[in-house]
């Protein structure tokens, strides 16, 4: 007997039974989409935690420190140095230097590393003024950790001058200068400071600028001269507004390269802020980097890079340990998730060998007839094998279409209220596994009523009415 053949005597027999097969399908359709809906559940708990943590850095990032035995201290000066744990003396010999760099891009997977130099600057426009945190960086940095381009351009490299990029939440730290008056945090009110048009003055000696402002402490002192202010014009600005908050929002990037020549021009032989001295205060030739970003080709290869990085002797941190507890939690929800919809289709399951059973008693005589007439017998039974594979497809293929409509149900009530997050999510593989999935319960289900039908004796099946 033909493939074809075999297609239409199945679908026939079904159409037939029109109430029953309706029936044996609904139990199909709730079983597909109770696992699906379960699933998605957990799924988006998933989606929504891993888009939340990426907001918080990419998954793919790693920062590297200086280990935690080392650390700094500060002179009688107040400029910084470098301490040796293991030694005790002033050079460390573990920096954050470009030797560095170029060790870290021969690990296997390391896609790129970045050096990071961080500064402290006051910023003035007005009679407004902000504290904030420069990163300079390489601008193929900038690429890696996705910064979102609200207006202008990012940082590009080998400028001429030096520009700022600035977080699209920067001007809430910008106070009244005259009054001490923060306008974001107690009148909800930003600064009438453009960023992009405004003439941003920024003061790189920080030190010299509270020195000036306040004395270093001792009442006999005068206090020391103002320090000169600097005019840095800005390339561009963060994606959003004052309350779009994301890691990027309070920082402010600039190439690494424009700042480390405008910061050697700017102090010149004296020690720049946040660099390591020498044990009189001297500072040292080469400017050392405040971290570096190391950006890995594969989430599942951060935790080998890191491993890495530690041996070395370097602090390495990422939010791989976070991303794998998280995956690992909302492993075993979906797998509870899905245990319960599962049951649901283990009934269907049940109601289509039911039904598989009913079938083959209602058509004994039709099958002595076939097999009298010497139908083969796996004909016979992959007859009813594609019967039940029938109502698990067509079962599927409803489930799925009530599956996406829950889900978009349940999202719109979540986003209603107020909770952007995705709650119920379905990928396409969930949506083709479930399809072939409930193809699969069917078929099953009817294995051992098609083996009752194989077995069944001609002339018994012939006599009986």
């Amino acid at each position: 007997m033909k493939f074809l053949d075999l297609l239409r005597l199945s679908s026939s027999s079904l159409w037939k039974r029109k109430v029953r097969t309706l029936l044996t399908v609904l139990g199909v359709t709730i079983g597909v989409a109770s696992i699906v809906v379960m699933v998605s559940l957990g799924l988006g708990l998933n989606k929504s935690s891993m888009e939340e943590m990426e907001s918080y850095g990419s998954l793919t990032a790693i920062t590297v420190n200086l280990s935690g035995g080392g650390g700094y201290s500060y002179s009688s000066s107040g400029a910084m140095m470098v301490q040796s744990s293991s030694s005790g003396k002033e050079e460390e010999e573990k920096r954050l230097d470009d030797e560095l760099v170029e060790n870290l891009k021969a690990i296997p997977h390391v896609n790129l590393v970045s050096p990071v130099l961080s500064v402290d600057v006051i910023a003035r426009s007005g009679i407004y003024e902000g504290n904030f945190r420069v990163q300079g960086m390489t601008p193929e940095a900038f690429e890696a950790m996705k910064l979102p381009l609200g207006e202008g351009t990012f940082p590009q490299k080998d400028a001429e001058k030096l520009e700022f990029f600035y977080g699209n939440m920067v001007l809430q730290s910008f106070s009244n200068s005259r009054t001490g008056s923060y306008p974001y945090y107690e009148k909800g009110e930003l600064p009438d400071v453009d960023l992009l048009k405004d003439p941003i003055f920024i003061i790189f000696d920080t030190n010299a600028y509270y020195n000036n402002k306040y004395g270093d402490g001792s009442s006999s002192a005068a206090k020391s001269p103002p320090p000169k202010k600097y005019l840095i014009d800005t390339c561009g600005m963060i994606e959003g507004g004052p309350e779009d908050w994301s890691r990027y929002s309070y920082d402010v990037y600039c190439d690494i390269d424009a700042l480390k020549t405008e910061l050697k021009r700017i102090f010149k032989n004296k020690a720049i802020p946040g660099q390591p001295t020498t044990k009189t205060g001297k500072p040292y030739k080469e400017i050392y980097y405040s971290s570096l970003y190391v950006d890995v080709d594969d989430m599942e290869n951060v935790a080998e890079v890191q491993s890495a990085i530690n041996a070395m002797g370097y602090q390495a941190s990422s939010n791989a340990e976070w991303v794998q507890a998280m995956q690992t939690q909302y492993g075993y929800v979906q797998l509870v998730l899905g245990g319960i919809g599962a049951v649901s289709l283990l009934v269907a399951a049940i109601g289509i060998t039911n039904t598989m059973m009913m079938s083959i008693y209602e058509r004994t005589k039709e099958i002595g007839i076939m097999k009298v007439l010497g139908c083969d017998l796996r004909n016979i039974q992959m007859m009813f094998l594609m019967e039940a594979g029938f109502i698990g497809f067509i079962g599927g293929i409803v489930g799925l279409v009530f599956s996406f409509a829950i889900s978009i149900l349940i999202n719109q009530i979540v986003a209603s209220m107020g909770n952007m997050m995705t709650l119920s999510y379905i990928p396409p593989w969930l949506a083709l596994l479930s399809l072939v999935f409930a193809i699969l319960v069917g078929m099953v289900a009817g294995f051992f009523p098609s083996l009752r039908a194989m077995r069944l004796s001609p002339l018994a099946a012939i006599r009986n009415e």
